[in-house]
């Protein structure tokens, strides 16, 4: 199963890198840049779905006390910071040519570094803590209320003035019908964007999770030695 993602995961990125570079027009003011653009949202999209993983798995571990739903946690908690980071640079090398700075302390660049952060120290807990149930009890808080910030960042553009720009692929029209405001040339290949995305972090938290079991197979196997 691993190899299956790993190998539609490859397929996939090669295909879409030859279509975004060969056959998506250029930005007329951006020009080759805003193709980063198909890095960028789907990074943010994994992000939102590896910390809601965490959230869901975090409220099983606290309710049902079962160790598979602390492991899942972990693996996507870790997936999510490497996205979330990787969502941050590829924003800030967007921003350079559209605001003239990397940078700028707008409401949704703030609120997804609080995020990044967040989660960060619960990547770090997990590594440096006394591992047990303990451990796991708090970082399942964290995982949760971490979580609680993503509803935030996705309504900072309406609920604050903001440089960074209004939901594009999620727009929907004055009769609540999907409307998307981006040619569907740009549109369709950052929907694919966002599947290949997917599977690259279905390919990552399965590895992940087996990495776990080998290591809890090795100390078993020692322990009995």
């Amino acid at each position: 199963m691993i190899a299956i993602f790993g190998l539609a995961s490859l397929l996939g990125s090669v295909l879409l890198g030859l279509w975004v570079f060969l056959f998506t027009p250029n930005d007329a003011l951006m020009g080759v840049t805003q193709k980063i653009m198909y890095i960028h949202v789907p990074s943010i999209w994994i992000t939102y779905l590896a910390f809601f993983i965490v959230f869901f798995s975090s409220v099983g571990y606290l309710w049902k006390r079962t160790e598979g739903f602390d492991q899942v946690a972990k693996s996507s908690a870790e997936i999510g910071v490497l996205f979330c980071g990787l969502g941050l640079i590829t924003g800030a090398i967007w921003g350079r040519p559209t605001w003239g700075t990397y940078w700028v302390w707008d409401a949704r660049l703030t609120t997804t570094l609080l995020l990044f952060l967040i989660y960060v120290g619960y990547v770090l807990l997990r590594a440096f803590a006394t591992a047990g149930e303990r451990q796991a009890r708090l970082a399942a808080v964290i995982g949760i209320i971490g979580f609680l910030d993503i509803p935030l960042i996705h309504v900072s553009v309406q609920w604050w003035r903001t440089l960074h720009q209004p939901s594009t692929m999620f727009k929907v029209g004055a009769a609540g019908e999907p409307k998307p405001a981006m040619p569907p040339e740009l549109l369709w290949p950052l929907l694919v964007a966002v599947v290949v995305m997917t599977l690259i972090y279905v390919f990552f938290l399965l590895w992940r999770l087996q990495i776990d079991a080998d290591e809890v197979a090795l100390e078993e196997r020692l322990a009995q030695e």
